[in-house]
């Protein structure tokens, strides 16, 4: 680490266990697990820009054209997933 500085951040008691256990799991300090998450977690600017590279590239290579109701389903089925929600497809989807 080029020239690392230590930073105090305040947390509850609650969130530094939960970090501890979410370190440990990964065998990581609290202090590398912090640096993981900050280099890898987007802005949502950062999201938005992955986004437009990505349909350029599906265009481009692909001739995909990727319209806002098809970003809007594929958001909703990753929250659905990740709240454990399971949804059937609609007639559009199954048609498709």
């Amino acid at each position: 680490m080029k020239d690392a500085k230590d930073v105090m951040i305040r947390v509850p008691d609650t969130v530094r266990d939960r970090l501890a256990v979410l370190a440990e799991s990964r065998s990581l300090s609290i202090r590398a697990l912090l640096q993981e998450f900050a280099e890898s977690t987007l802005t949502p600017e950062e999201r938005e820009e992955k986004v437009a590279e990505t349909k350029r590239y599906l265009a481009e290579h692909f001739g995909v054209q990727i319209t806002e109701a098809d970003l809007d389903a594929a958001r909703r089925r990753v929250r659905e997933a990740i709240s454990g929600q399971e949804t059937a497809p609609t007639a559009e989807q199954r048609a498709a």
